[in-house]
């Protein structure tokens, strides 16, 4: 089984909720893990409840990256920090990828520091899975964006190579033959967006290892025309904050006209199903975490909110990226286009 390397220190719960993932997850799967952190809090939490110990190690160090810290100048001072040493771990060969609930810019520059890119690419991708409609069978509830903040302006190449790289994850992990890609545009039409979009479908269109699907707007994201949605960083990102802050609205806002009234406590009760779903979808504790696409090695992104259920997944979404060879795939890829 892979081996994977867990930032114990990061994350808006850390140590304790990333050390009960964990343990939840030693007791539910066969995965190595190496939580990477202050051992004694670390080994103080494990001792609270049960876990498996011959699946947990701990690799000891002694400082941590904030989550509201300047990532570059957190890397920079504190080369023992708990993200830095994962991300060594896994270039030397001593864990097969990691995971990390922590400072986002600190996950994108440990990595970029110790990863080799993969042949190739020019710049790396975080990727993130969000709630949607499906249209065909097989079809995956969740879609894939990137990039959501890996890289925040990009070119028509880096564009290009993002559908490849989407494109591989989701046939890897989602298990669908020929997923649909789609480029995220202010319309339709190929001459929509400027220069750097234009240019980008046109290298799109003419990939025959991706199933370009054209480009998508806004009102496309949450239907099921495409599996994978390419975007440069900055606009990525706003997009996935805005799925996350209407699921949270949405709920937030039914919930407290229940309690003022009776006819909407009455809609909620025969809605309970949708809404239960509704809330699932939305709720990153289901799916982990995203991987960081473009690099020899895997790191898996968890939310900073994530809470034990979330870490437990997000190291299971690890040890399949491994194991279903998901940067070799890329790699592969990427090398029929050259």
């Amino acid at each position: 089984m892979p081996r994977i390397a867990v930032d114990a220190m990061g994350g808006d719960f850390a140590p304790e909720e990333i050390v009960r993932g964990v343990a939840q997850a030693s007791l539910e799967s066969d995965i190595q893990m190496v939580l990477v952190g202050a051992s004694d809090k670390i080994q103080a939490l494990l001792d609270a409840g049960p876990y498996n110990p011959e699946l947990i190690s701990v690799r000891h160090c002694s400082a941590a990256i904030g989550m509201a810290e300047d990532p570059r100048e957190g890397l920079r001072a504190k080369r023992d920090a708990s993200i830095a040493v994962a991300a060594r771990m896994v270039a030397a060969g001593e864990a097969d990828a990691m995971v990390s609930a922590g400072n986002t810019g600190a996950c994108v520059l440990a990595a970029a520091k110790h990863f080799r890119l993969i042949r190739g690419v020019k710049k790396a991708a975080l990727a993130s899975v969000f709630p949607r409609q499906t249209e065909y069978p097989g079809q995956d509830t969740f879609g894939l964006l990137l990039d959501v903040g890996a890289t925040i302006r990009c070119d028509a190449i880096e564009l290009t190579q993002f559908a490849v790289m989407g494109s591989a994850y989701a046939r890897r992990v989602s298990k669908v033959a020929s997923p649909r890609v789609g480029l995220l545009n202010m319309g339709s039409e190929e001459s929509k967006g400027g220069e750097v979009l234009v240019e980008a479908h046109r290298r799109m269109k003419s990939l025959p290892s991706v199933n370009f699907v054209g480009n998508v707007e806004g009102n496309d994201v949450a239907t099921g025309k495409a599996d994978v949605i390419v975007a440069e960083g900055l606009l990525g990102n706003v997009v996935l904050k805005l799925i996350e802050g209407i699921g949270e609205v949405a709920t937030t806002v039914a919930t407290h006209a229940a309690q003022d009234n009776w006819r909407w406590r009455l809609g909620m009760a025969m809605l309970s199903t949708g809404i239960s779903r509704m809330r699932e979808l939305g709720d990153f504790r289901t799916y982990g975490g995203a991987p960081i696409l473009g690099f020899e090695s895997l790191c898996i992104k968890a939310h900073g909110r994530s809470t034990a259920p979330a870490i437990k997944n997000a190291i299971k979404v690890a040890a399949k990226g491994v194991r279903d060879r998901i940067s070799p795939e890329i790699a592969e890829t990427l090398a029929q286009i050259r």
